[in-house]
């Protein structure tokens, strides 16, 4: 890549938690639904702490560090998303 090409910015994440939460309504065409705020953490969570401890290779005081989580209570994420 040259000092020429421009790079555009990386999409917002609000964005596309935005189409995916508008498409998620879309597909309950009208039907109820509870406890979204839990399904949304859980739905996003997961794929989250994943990516996290790739990056980090495995590390997770660096993985904590990084989510601004305390050390503990990423384990106990972990944990509850069978990722240890």
């Amino acid at each position: 890549m040259t000092s020429d090409t421009k790079t555009a910015p990386p999409r917002p994440l609000r964005e596309s938690a935005k189409e995916s939460i508008t498409h998620y309504f879309e597909q309950l065409d009208g039907a109820t639904c509870t406890d979204l705020h839990a399904l949304v953490l859980a739905q996003v969570e997961e794929p989250l702490f994943r990516a996290v401890l790739k990056e980090t290779g495995g590390n997770q005081s660096k993985a904590a560090a990084m989510l601004g989580l305390n050390r503990g209570t990423l384990r106990k994420k972990l944990r509850q998303y069978h990722l240890i």
